[in-house]
């Protein structure tokens, strides 16, 4: 049985789009899509040929595979991924495999929740209609107590950031326990609401096995939060679809630490571009994406290219914030709103807490940056904040 079948049209299928490095790049095809489907390496009588995948296209070493809509479970990420990502990344016959890109039904799309708010959902709950977000990340990252933890979160909402949230490595160890961090930072969230009249939000990280990540959400809602991080990767599809299948009214933001142990190389893996469509799916809020600028690596067509999936039609989905972060600093507004526009989120861990005057201070030079930068004005020099930040930080850009 032949899976090579060059005028096929997809149309109820899943597309996946593979870059494959072999000495027999039809041979490689072929193997992919028999092993990815309802093939296996030997020959088997009675397979249901209807469900056979098609590899429609072999351009060089780019390959596109269709995967009728029916090898599937609906709802199912896990099974969808077992499928068309499972044994193929090992087999003999192809020496790297990359999965570029995957397209899916409106048969499929169907049956994932989606974003529970979107960016229209947090704007409203921000009372931010047009502009960027500010956010931080509390440095240093671990070691801190609860108490000083919160201190730190005050001194940065007081400054201008609309958002603070826990580094990824942060969870309920002993020095900084989870209940008491919550309930001390959302205490100072509220606090400097009324002082500054701007809403603010604390995003703790929830993440842990599931039954736990589910109390842990529960923990905040209960105490007030606004928000639920989550390390994405790392907790793994099953987990991140339970706690979106248990409606706790949090947004969700999702960290992707982890994610370049296998988007990194361009010559095997799996892309953030695949990635982002599945947690968009899924139904994340917002959702890290890289810089451009900044210490973190990424092209800069493949970073607009997931800010585009996140923000373009997607059967009935809303769309999910844009997370800038990684080594930014005030000076590198201006660049970031040229090329991403307003629909993001931008975070600054040192850029902010580095300020030579404090947290409060890198805070305020940025709301300070963002301001010259929506106002298509220079840097003002009489903003003392963004001007001691410039002169901090000029020699990294």
């Amino acid at each position: 049985m032949g899976y090579i079948d060059l005028g096929y049209t997809p149309h109820n299928d899943v597309v996946c789009h593979f870059r494959v490095r072999a000495s027999d790049i039809r041979k490689a095809a072929e193997d992919l899509a028999k092993e990815s489907s309802v093939g296996t390496w030997t020959e088997i009588k009675d397979i249901p040929q209807t469900l056979a995948a098609h590899v429609f296209s072999i351009e060089g070493n780019d390959v596109k595979v269709a995967y009728p809509a029916e090898l599937f479970e609906s709802g199912n990420i896990c099974q969808i991924m077992s499928c068309v990502a499972g044994n193929i990344f090992g087999m003999k016959s192809i020496d790297a495999l990359r999965l570029e890109d995957m397209e899916f039904p409106p048969s499929l799309v169907r049956g994932y929740g989606g974003p529970r708010y979107g960016v229209e959902g947090i704007r409203r709950m921000m009372r931010i209609p047009k502009r960027p977000l500010i956010g931080t990340i509390v440095k240093p990252k671990v070691g801190l107590s609860s108490k000083k933890h919160a201190e730190v979160a005050c001194e940065a909402f007081m400054g201008g950031c609309d958002i603070v949230k826990d580094d990824e490595n942060l969870t309920n160890q002993k020095f900084n326990p989870f209940k008491k961090r919550v309930a001390r930072t959302i205490a100072v969230q509220e606090k400097a609401e009324d002082k500054t009249g701007e809403k603010k939000a604390y995003m703790p990280n929830i993440s842990a096995e599931f039954e736990e990540m589910v109390r842990r959400a529960e923990y905040v809602c209960e105490s007030g939060g606004k928000y639920a991080m989550v390390d994405v990767v790392i907790v793994g599809f099953s987990a991140l679809q339970g706690l979106r299948r248990k409606n706790i009214p949090l947004p969700i933001h999702a960290h992707r630490a982890m994610h370049a142990a296998f988007t990194r190389s361009p010559l095997h893996g799996i892309s953030m571009l695949v990635l982002s469509k599945i947690y968009r799916m899924i139904g994340v809020d917002q959702l890290h994406i890289g810089t451009i600028v900044g210490k973190m690596e990424g092209a800069r067509e493949d970073i607009l290219s997931v800010h585009r999936v996140l923000n373009e039609k997607m059967k009935g989905k809303r769309k999910v914030f844009s997370v800038l972060s990684g080594g930014l600093h005030p000076g590198n507004i201006r660049t970031l709103v040229d090329i991403f526009g307003n629909d993001v989120i931008m975070q600054f861990g040192g850029g902010i807490h580095g300020h030579p005057w404090g947290t409060r201070a890198g805070a305020k030079a940025c709301r300070q940056a963002l301001d010259a930068a929506l106002e298509k004005r220079n840097h003002a020099k009489t903003q003392p904040e963004l001007e001691e930040a410039l002169r901090q930080w000029r020699s990294n850009d």
